[in-house]
């Protein structure tokens, strides 16, 4: 990429500028900094830079990424030659291929393959400790039977005659003081710069064929949803001489029964009973790496939250872990029959409610000659 700058800010243009005023802006700065116009120094780097945040904003889909994910977005998702294709320069196009292309091309280089892209969908441990999985994809790959050429086995391709082998014809127009030359595909070979007279049978002229291939991806353990993994030359086939595409894998983590995540921590809820929150208790609780005993204080209150040091999810680019947050919901009883009702009813008047005389006489002989409330309590529900 020529500029790590912001785009907008390239152009002198907000975020919510339309397609039609960022177009007709890049035309303006254009005509201001092309070479052949402006001679001050650094005028040509302004006209890369121009033209590069052009040909990004005015792709819906490429705008799209750039918006979401920055520089990022783009510069881990197409190459430089990706990212002018198809852009229209309005009559600049062949300039602009001078100064990003190394100088004017002679013969049309044989075409990159094109990436593929793949869904793939793990589960929430697989993303937590990393996995490796196989796939299958279907993509293009060079035919084997005339090695790519797209020629019957002994013959081969002749020059095009129309566009003597570059792939491409130039016109020359003039307009605003300039002469501009425009490129077009030849319509004779179709941009091969070649004529195949007699065309291999498996793949009937195209050089390649589509296969089925299984390929295996690495997934680093702490990937998280969204995360793209790019195979490098795993993609469709190029034309001979050309390098294959890349495969992008964007990871999709299904969702989990008990855990979510939070960045590296793990977030989870630990019903306990009421009498457990008050009087406190050791209980087992589910972590990533098995069961772990931890301790309830006595008086712990519905919804605190209690850290498990290094129990999360590993970090993708290091060795530390996140930690496991719990969460205590405190279980109130629905159904309790008449010795829990009546525990309750004590429980109640010993916190300070009011009871009858009566009541307080009969209750506080039937403390005397019992174990403790507590003790009951924790017996009656826990039982």
């Amino acid at each position: 990429m020529a500029t790590t700058r912001d785009y907008y800010e390239i152009l002198g243009l907000s975020k919510d500028t339309s397609a039609e005023d960022i177009k007709k802006t890049y035309r303006k700065l254009a005509l201001q900094y092309h070479p052949d116009r402006n001679k001050e120094a650094g005028a040509e780097e302004k006209f890369k830079e121009v033209s590069e945040a052009y040909a990004v904003l005015s792709d819906p889909e490429k705008r799209a990424q750039y918006d979401r994910l920055g520089h990022a977005g783009i510069d881990g998702q197409y190459s430089a030659e990706d990212i002018f294709r198809g852009a229209d320069f309005g009559g600049y196009g062949d300039i602009f291929e001078m100064f990003f292309g190394g100088g004017r091309r002679g013969p049309v280089g044989p075409r990159r393959g094109s990436d593929l892209q793949y869904d793939l969908y793990i589960t929430f441990e697989e993303a937590a400790f990393g996995v490796r999985k196989d796939i299958d994809i279907h993509r293009t790959e060079r035919c084997s039977a005339c090695s790519g050429t797209g020629a019957k086995e002994g013959t081969t391709p002749k020059r095009c005659p129309t566009c003597g082998g570059t792939g491409q014809v130039r016109t020359t127009r003039s307009g605003l003081g300039m002469q501009f030359v425009s490129t077009t595909t030849c319509s004779t070979c179709h941009g091969r710069g070649q004529i195949i007279e007699s065309p291999c049978p498996v793949c009937n002229g195209a050089g390649r064929v589509q296969n089925r291939r299984k390929i295996t991806v690495n997934v680093p353990g702490g990937a998280d949803s969204g995360m793209t993994l790019r195979l490098t030359g795993e993609g469709d086939s190029g034309e001979p001489g050309a390098p294959a595409g890349d495969l992008y894998v964007v990871l999709h983590v299904m969702e989990h029964k008990y855990f979510k995540r939070v960045d590296y921590d793990v977030i989870s809820e630990l019903p306990i009973s009421f009498t457990q929150a008050a009087l406190g208790a050791d209980v087992m609780v589910d972590t990533l790496y098995g069961k772990v005993k931890m301790n309830i204080p006595a008086g712990t209150q519905t919804h605190s939250v209690f850290r498990l040091k290094d129990k999360g999810i590993q970090h993708l680019h290091g060795h530390r872990k996140g930690d496991q947050l719990i969460r205590a919901i405190i279980k109130t009883p629905t159904k309790l029959n008449q010795e829990q009702k009546e525990l309750l009813r004590e429980f109640e008047y010993l916190s300070g409610g009011k009871k009858s005389e009566k009541d307080e006489k009969d209750r506080n002989e039937k403390s005397r000659k019992s174990k403790g409330l507590f003790e009951k309590v924790k017996d009656a529900f826990e039982s």
